[in-house]
């Protein structure tokens, strides 16, 4: 199999790539690990309502993201944020109005993140994208060979995945010491972090006069938020549980997270019709052994010197993280695509 240019990785950033390709008239090919697309947007559903285990929120001030989902015909609508925040001690002690709506003044898409991916992908042509493809080795050659044994020759190739994932692919001739050092220095945006959601009937604790965040020094979610959509209530929190205790232990970290929502919340909280919950620390499509440990802070993202230039004349590498501006989110993550769409088309 030939392409003219071949994408792998279908997250947010592969997607957009492939849709600025597609609409130039460039012939390409999407490659992607996992069974779906989306990359670390992931949108759990409930019927009709979308719950989102990977990021939730864009921002104004974002303006390729306002762009594309104006483009896509998605609705937007703000974070709840009116009422009260609780504050969980280390001795379980809640605490009211102790803070502030951290996410206040946020965005969310209707129906969750997935309808980007889902607009994006429903956009492509029907034999221009292949998901369960696990890239392992890439030639000087534009030879890109598979976990399944398959092998594709392409002009040009754009790794549309998190730096330190990239490490894992098999190069021929190798990487040199710098790029890879300056690969593996990249952290991969969330990889270390896992993500709760517990959905109910309705918001409850919004009549408390609760704004649904929480903030916890106890956990086993440190952060919490209202998920809510149309139709349902829901809470999501971020684990503050190290990846290592975590690993393999699902079912008891999902009873943990619904106990301490009925301590933070009250007797409702204790009953969810639904939950979800994501380690993305054990997507061996996300994060890689130095990503286990979650970030404390927001690294300065950028694309460091080792990296301005492609890695040989064919291969280059676009990520949220490599972004030159908002890296690290989803505005990142386009960023990142009109980069590569403009490599591509420059050197065509």
């Amino acid at each position: 199999m030939t392409a003219a240019v071949a994408i792998v990785g279908g997250g947010l950033t592969g997607l957009a790539l492939a849709r600025y390709l597609h609409d130039a008239g460039v012939p390409f090919r999407l490659f992607e690990a996992r069974s779906r697309l989306g990359g670390r947007i992931k949108t759990e559903h409930l019927g009709a309502d979308g719950f989102d285990l990977g990021p939730s929120w864009f921002w104004p001030g974002q303006p390729r993201m306002a762009a594309l989902i104006r483009d896509l015909g998605l609705e937007v609508f703000e974070q709840y944020a009116a009422g009260a925040l609780l504050y969980e001690t280390e001795q379980g002690e809640v605490i009211r109005d102790r803070g502030f709506s951290s996410m206040q003044g946020s965005l969310r898409v209707r129906g969750g993140m997935g309808a980007i991916a889902s607009g994006l992908g429903d956009g492509l042509p029907d034999m221009s994208v292949e998901t369960a493809r696990t890239l392992v080795s890439v030639s000087d050659d534009g030879t890109l060979g598979f976990a399944d044994g398959r092998t594709v020759a392409a002009d040009k190739i754009v790794l549309a995945m998190p730096p330190r994932i990239v490490r894992q692919v098999t190069f021929a001739p190798a990487l040199t010491p710098e790029v890879d050092t300056a690969l593996a220095a990249i952290p991969t945006w969330m990889a270390g972090h896992a993500k709760f959601v517990a959905v109910y009937d309705q918001p409850f604790w919004r009549a408390d006069g609760l704004s649904g965040d929480a903030m916890s020094r106890r956990g086993p979610m440190v952060e919490i938020h209202d998920a809510s959509t149309d139709t349902k209530g829901a809470l999501f929190g971020f684990l503050g549980v190290p990846a290592a205790l975590r690993r393999g232990q699902s079912a008891a970290v999902m009873q943990a997270c619904v106990s301490q929502l009925e301590l933070l919340f009250g007797p409702k909280a204790g009953s969810p019709v639904e939950v979800f919950y994501t380690d993305w620390a054990e997507d061996p499509y996300t994060a890689a052994a130095l990503d286990q440990d979650p970030l404390t802070h927001h690294p300065a993202y950028g694309l460091p010197a080792a990296l301005k230039a492609p890695m040989g004349a064919r291969v280059y590498v676009a990520s949220t993280e490599l972004a030159l501006e908002m890296g690290g989110f989803l505005e990142g993550a386009l960023a990142a695509a009109e980069d590569a769409a403009h490599w591509v088309l420059a050197t065509s």
